[in-house]
């Protein structure tokens, strides 16, 4: 005789129903009459219905529960101060910005400078700002969707996110931008925080407000296209960097396949994107073109 298969579960909403279907969201077993469709398999009424309920409640709900000590609150004082120490240390000029001399010493992203062994530059950068305009833009960015990527993903995987796109979008920078430049601002990883909204919409874009979502997240890349295409100092390889590495950070936050191999993906999908910034920058600095900068 062989050997008896696996036991066949119940729905949790109809006991007499038989399946061996789970919600990819909660993992609890669904009959064919709760099986709703979903990005990746079949999600539960109660899981869709929490993901509409949480939309419907906003942004307001996102700032009471994040708190305080959020990380991204903390991250927009960490830049502040690191702006203040700008202008403290290396002279203001006109509009409140620091000297390009000062950004410098305190570690923009000069690619020549990364070539010659100063890789703290790649993270260095995020923390600095050119102008009084460039820091309220980028806080106000990382405001509106680190609220959201933080009360969706949790303080760990927000910052996660957010140093990952970082460093990617900074690779992106240096291997394909100008040598001389100097860069700085965080534009990089809040884009990637973009990019996570836009993967943590996609899989839910059944919903009418995902869809909504979605749109708006398209109106914003085109406007940055323009924005970039007109403005001569965008760097528009940090921007489109961060914005792909967002993009799959913010599809392994959630973890990719069934529930229980969930965890192992969220691991091994950021360790692979950190692995794949790091051989980008290596193979990069040795095909490096020989140039002068200063």
């Amino acid at each position: 005789m062989g050997e008896p298969g696996p036991p066949v579960e119940t729905c949790y909403r109809h006991p007499n129903e038989p399946t061996r279907v789970h919600c990819t969201r909660c993992g609890r077993p669904i009959c064919p009459e709760c099986m709703i469709p979903a990005p990746v398999g079949h999600q539960c009424p109660q899981c869709v219905a929490d993901a509409r309920r949480e939309f419907k409640e906003g942004p307001t709900r996102r700032v009471r529960t994040l708190g305080a000590t959020s990380a991204t609150r903390l991250l927009l004082v960490a830049i502040a101060i690191v702006f203040a120490i700008e202008l403290a240390i290396g002279g203001v000029s006109s509009g409140l910005a620091p000297s390009p001399r000062a950004l410098v010493d305190m570690g923009a992203l000069v690619p020549i400078l990364v070539h010659a062994g100063q890789w703290w530059r790649l993270i260095t950068v995020m923390f600095l700002h050119a102008s009084i305009l460039h820091i309220a833009l980028n806080a106000w960015a990382l405001w509106l969707f680190g609220q959201f990527v933080e009360s969706t993903f949790g303080r760990g995987r927000f910052l996660l996110i957010y140093f990952v796109s970082g460093f990617l979008a900074s690779v992106s920078s240096y291997t394909f931008g100008n040598p001389c430049a100097v860069g700085v601002g965080a534009s990089g990883a809040i884009v990637g925080l973009l990019g996570a909204f836009i993967a943590y919409n996609f899989r839910r874009r059944h919903l009418a407000t995902s869809q909504a979502y979605l749109r708006s997240a398209a109106l914003i890349i085109v406007i940055n296209i323009l924005f970039g295409a007109a403005i001569a100092n965008v760097d528009n390889w940090a921007h489109g960097g961060g914005l792909l590495a967002g993009i799959a950070a913010g599809t392994f936050a959630e973890g990719v396949g069934p529930s229980e191999i969930r965890p192992w993906t969220r691991i091994v999908g950021f360790v692979a994107l950190l692995a794949i910034g790091i051989v980008v920058a290596v193979i990069r600095t040795t095909t490096f073109p020989s140039v002068r900068c200063f």
